[in-house]
């Protein structure tokens, strides 16, 4: 029986595909679409989103239940972000309320204000420094206190951050300290407004490509900004954010990593007046809601992010920029599967703006769509200020003898670049020290107990990791299985190749870059400018060396153990490859001494490396679009993967199964290719046995009419209980 009166369609973060039905009591307004409300749902409250207002439910009164409260007196997602949120949710076929949930910060996905609520924080006055070597040791959580802020500089401290490094007592002895003036309470850091201190000079491959841009502006046009390492992509993006806010709009500018924001905050204060704001994982809750916050009010006209920043809720957007455009990081792997690159180009369609992808190694779907027409294709061609591509040269490690993963030529290079005073960088794609551990008695090795992985030994801590689901156990000082002392550490991680550096060049100052070390963005910080500062020799790292970064006294880069993507089972691999040896081979030679590249590889032959050898992406791009086209694969065919996991070895298989079953009753099913379920490359991991199932189409149209209707079948099977499931649309890796 159908209810009448104000009944609101919320939508929740659960994993259910539809709204919920609640109503409104008599005399309370009715919020807004996009407001958030709280709501009770079974035993507890949680916050939802309002998506629609109606008069009638399917659902008698008797079983609709008022909203708790209303949270918001203007609605926290903005319309056109609210519409952009409605279409993923459609086109990545995933629940509507996890969507609305993933573009709220942390604290609005609780009961609390929309406005940030200023949080306590402190700095430490000349009068505490100089009371610190006279508290008495009984007073030791005071002085530890006192020395966190000290270390802190002119920056403060919440109480929250205080507490996490003292524990106990924190609280008291913040306050006693207040009282004694040797500490005092301020405002949190917020990034200023700031005026412009350079200017940009742009050379004509350059100025061509920014007035290109600058011409769209107000209206949607794509643009694919290809540039080769170290031409200047970055000053382009400036003048055009320049033009942006110069206008009184708002940009928007996407980095793949996190370690790429300072260096581009530095860039943007230098160079564009106006406030900015900062999204990455990397920010406590309170700073994600302060940027949420001042880019929602127009505070700040320049946003720097990573991938969440796409939802942003921005009032006056009026350009987009995603920098490495071609880069895996900007696809969610867990939860809601969406690609920021992706969404941004709908983002900026829905708004009618220009976006702008940048990349040495544009990916082949933007390379295609380039092609096609439906981007502009935008080309540096030289770096800038005159610097030259640097040389790249394999070595073949065939029947040689390796040190430690490093060839002679590797060491011999090495060496002649630190008699010239020049900076190296050695990119090792593994962190910790060895990746295979094992015993020469009895043939043991060290797999993780959760996932068919090899634990990887990490020297310092000497721990046994597993780098994909993070459980660790400590290093063995015998065989396990035959008690023998014969355990072989094989394979190199960067840990592994740093010491071995220290040793072979004691004068040399090595230091490492991966992930390990870069847990905490002020060591990130302090690595990138002692870089920059000239007071690392040797850099080993990972693939976060090869994102973006400007280093002017490298010289020498040093590729070690380049075929591990080589044969890959994902057809994307050879793609991937170039790309990340073209991205670190970048970082020689970007000022006036021309670099030197390095590549180790025991397959010298291959078409992949001779075209990097030759700086020939044009040639390579060309060739796999071909061999993509032929096989029906993307970009010229839309991929999804059903994924599967449990406890239980037989269950994905058996869901799978009975899903491919189920599709076979679909009507667009004469559209799409659904191929036979197989486990996943890595079929445990994390505890949990996985297993995969493929579908193609030509047609997208069909493609997602056919999902629609497969997977509404897929809810209402006995065996989708059983298991836990997904739907990854555009899958980016097929693992």
């Amino acid at each position: 029986m159908a209810s009448e009166g104000k009944i609101l369609r919320i939508a929740l973060p659960v994993k259910l595909r539809r709204l919920f039905d609640y109503k409104v009591e008599e005399g309370r307004a009715v919020p807004q679409l996009g407001s958030r409300v709280l709501v009770p749902l079974q035993k507890r409250f949680v916050v939802g989103i309002v998506c629609d207002v109606s008069n009638t439910s399917l659902l008698p009164d008797s079983k609709l239940r008022p909203i708790r409260k209303t949270l918001d007196s203007e609605a926290a997602l903005t319309p056109e972000l609210f519409d952009l949120l409605n279409w993923a949710s459609r086109y990545y076929h995933h629940p509507i309320g996890e969507v609305m949930q993933a573009a709220l910060p942390t604290k609005l996905r609780q009961d609390c204000a929309i406005e940030p609520v200023v949080p306590k924080h402190y700095r430490v006055r000349k009068e505490g420094l100089s009371a610190l070597s006279q508290i008495p040791a009984r007073s030791h959580i005071q002085k530890r206190v006192i020395e966190l802020l000290a270390n802190a500089g002119p920056d403060s401290l919440s109480a929250r951050d205080i507490a996490e490094h003292v524990s106990s007592g924190a609280s008291t002895a913040l306050a006693r300290l207040v009282k004694l003036d040797w500490i005092e309470i301020c405002d949190p850091p917020v990034l200023p407004n700031v005026e412009a201190r350079s200017s940009i000079e742009l050379n004509c491959e350059q100025l061509e490509s920014s007035n290109t841009i600058a011409r769209s502006l107000g209206s949607y046009a794509p643009h694919l900004l290809e540039g080769v390492t170290g031409s200047g992509k970055t000053e382009v993006y400036l003048d055009c954010v320049k033009k942006v806010v110069a206008d009184g709009k708002q940009a928007l500018v996407l980095v793949p990593e996190i370690s790429l924001t300072p260096q581009l905050v530095e860039r943007f204060s230098s160079n564009i007046s106006g406030g900015l704001a900062v999204f990455h994982s990397g920010l406590t809750a309170f700073q994600r809601h302060q940027s949420w916050w001042r880019c929602r009010q127009g505070a700040a006209s320049v946003i720097l992010g990573t991938r969440s920043a796409i939802f942003a809720p921005f009032c006056r957007l009026g350009l987009i920029v995603v920098d490495e455009e071609h880069d895996l990081s900007y696809k969610q792997k867990e939860g809601f599967r969406y690609s920021a690159r992706d969404v941004a180009v709908k983002r900026a369609q829905m708004a009618k703006i220009p976006i702008v992808l940048g990349s040495a190694t544009p990916s082949l779907e933007s390379l295609a769509n380039a092609g096609a027409g439906r981007y502009q294709h935008l080309s540096l061609s030289a770096r800038h200020g005159g610097s030259q591509m640097p040389r790249v040269a394999v070595v073949d490690v065939n029947h040689q003898s390796i040190n430690e993963g490093l060839s002679a030529a590797v060491l011999e290079a090495l060496k002649d670049c630190l008699a010239k005073r020049e900076q190296s960088i050695v990119f090792v794609n593994r962190r910790g020290f060895a990746p295979v551990v094992s015993c020469s008695a009895c043939g043991w090795q060290a797999m993780c107990q959760r996932c068919d992985a090899r634990l990887t030994l990490h020297r310092r801590s000497q721990r046994l990791i597993c780098h994909h689901c993070g459980s660790q156990s400590r290093s063995p000082e015998v065989c396990p299985e035959c008690t023998s002392s014969n355990l072989f550490f094989s394979g190199d991680g960067t840990q592994r190749v740093q010491e071995a550096l220290a040793q072979i060049f004691p004068a040399a100052r090595v230091a490492r870059l991966d992930s390990d070390i870069t847990a905490s963005p002020h060591r990130l910080t302090e690595i990138l400018t002692a870089v920059n500062e000239r007071q690392i020799d040797i850099l080993v790292g990972t693939q976060m060396l090869s994102k973006g970064h400007d280093f002017e006294g490298v010289t020498l880069v040093c590729v070690l153990s380049a075929d591990q993507s080589l044969y890959s089972v994902d057809f994307r691999g050879p793609e991937r490859l170039f790309q990340q040896l073209i991205q670190v081979s970048g970082r020689a030679g970007r000022r006036k001494r021309r670099g030197d590249v390095l590549i180790q590889t025991a397959h010298p032959t291959s078409e992949v490396l001779s075209r990097v050898v030759q700086h020939d992406f044009d040639g390579f791009a060309k060739t796999i679009l071909t061999e993509r086209q032929q096989a029906g694969y993307p970009p010229f065919a839309r991929f999804a993967l059903l994924r599967a996991e449990s406890p239980k070895p037989e269950a994905p298989m058996s869901f799978l199964r009975r899903a491919l079953s189920a599709s076979r009753t679909v009507a667009e099913i004469e559209s799409v290719e659904v191929f036979d379920p197989i486990p996943s490359p890595m079929e445990r991991r994390a505890g949990r046995f996985r297993a995969q199932l493929l579908m193609k189409s030509v047609n997208e149209k069909a493609f997602h009419l056919f999902l629609d209707e497969w997977i509404a079948i897929l809810e209402s099977l006995p065996e989708s209980s059983r298991v836990r499931w997904s739907v990854d649309i555009d899958p980016q890796d097929m693992y």
